[in-house]
């Protein structure tokens, strides 16, 4: 398993707390080997790290829930579309096993490191990322000239 995590770098510069659940979820997802269960869980610690992670690059996050920090982050262009996907459908399972619609999910350690990899790549993805500023018009807001 010490090979599977082994490219499941953290992102430098992230913040620290998104830093540590990262770390925990490249642990769980090693010692899914053991435990089929933690690779699901490795995968719900990838979505809290990201959402710290949104919190950090979205102006005025508060306490937004995902589903509107997702949004927002699709319209300023901090987001693809297909990161946009990717997190709504991470938010959904989340979701079903938080409101006890869905137990835990048993994966291989090999099919949660998959899609593992996939959430550390998003993460370094949206990190790096700049946010393209909304259109504005002709006029001066400020001014109405």
């Amino acid at each position: 398993m010490h090979d599977v995590v082994a490219g499941l770098t953290v992102p430098s510069g992230i913040p620290q707390s998104a830093a540590t659940v990262l770390h925990t979820s490249r642990e769980l997802l090693r010692h899914s080997y053991f435990c089929y269960e933690f690779s699901a869980v490795a995968l719900l610690h990838a979505l809290i790290a990201m959402e710290i992670v949104l919190r950090a690059k979205i102006p005025d996050s508060g306490t937004k829930p995902l589903h509107a920090l997702i949004k927002q982050g699709k319209e300023s262009g901090l987001l693809t579309e297909r990161q946009t996907e990717f997190l709504h459908e991470g938010r959904k399972l989340r979701n079903r096993i938080a409101h006890g619609q869905r137990a835990h999910s048993v994966m291989p350690p090999r099919w949660g490191a998959g899609m593992l990899t996939t959430s550390f790549t998003l993460i370094s993805e949206v990190w790096a990322a700049q946010s393209t500023p909304p259109a504005t018009t002709d006029t001066d807001e400020g001014t109405g000239i």
